[in-house]
């Protein structure tokens, strides 16, 4: 190459630079604003008392002066966990009385092992208790490697896509970063269920969230 073509090049390469740069990060910003929450609205709630949907609850508020270890933590030691508070125990409860007053039928319920999760899920739903089914790979994953959140996004992943019977729903109780790493929406606040259309082969739908506040207009 001629030696005066050389300056030529470098300031070619620096205004390609330079126009790309806005441009990805204005491509960094739509991936942001894919995903736009719902609320669920009592059309919807009549078809969930069908049943065949997913309901995703995230556990109920939790005390955050305590150190949360996660993920090296003794699941038969709350001590070494993040826990619900006072408030987020009421809260499990109350949610599990709207799905009631709701009749909204529940066949199955898997809980993250963490103790927040677990007490959230026996405090709402105390009749079905004998029948929780601790999943180990719904657990917590927001301190996880790209590779050991693997197999929980896999887990959550056939979780909700996996059919469901008409006449019954199944309800998972975990943590808000596990629906962000597997479909971008960070469930919140405490307390939220996300409604889900399982289509199988690892597909589903997400339909429509009820955050705590929505269950009194959707009851009425």
């Amino acid at each position: 190459m001629p030696s005066h073509a050389l300056p030529r090049l470098l300031l070619a390469t620096a205004l390609v630079c330079g126009a790309l740069a806005p441009l990805s990060a204005a491509h960094a910003q739509t991936a942001e604003a894919i995903f736009v929450e719902k609320m669920v609205t009592p059309e919807l709630l009549a078809d969930v008392r069908k049943g065949g949907y997913v309901l995703y609850m995230r556990h109920g508020t939790t005390d955050n002066s305590r150190a949360d270890r996660a993920p090296s933590v003794d699941l038969n030691d709350c001590n070494t966990q993040r826990v619900l508070n006072d408030d987020g125990r009421k809260l499990a409860v109350a949610i599990g009385q709207s799905f009631t007053k709701a009749k909204i039928p529940v066949g199955e319920v898997f809980h993250s092992p963490l103790c927040r999760a677990r007490e959230s899920a026996e405090l709402a739903f105390p009749a079905l208790r004998a029948k929780l089914q601790p999943e180990l790979n719904l657990a917590y994953t927001a301190n996880l490697t790209a590779e050991e959140k693997k197999p929980v996004l896999a887990a959550t992943r056939k979780l909700v896509s996996a059919p469901v019977a008409a006449g019954t729903n199944r309800v998972l109780v975990a943590h808000a970063p596990n629906m962000a790493d597997l479909m971008g929406y960070f469930v919140k606040p405490e307390g939220t269920v996300v409604v889900l259309r399982p289509l199988g082969g690892d597909k589903f739908d997400y339909l429509g969230s009820i955050p705590p506040t929505l269950w009194t207009s959707l009851l009425k």
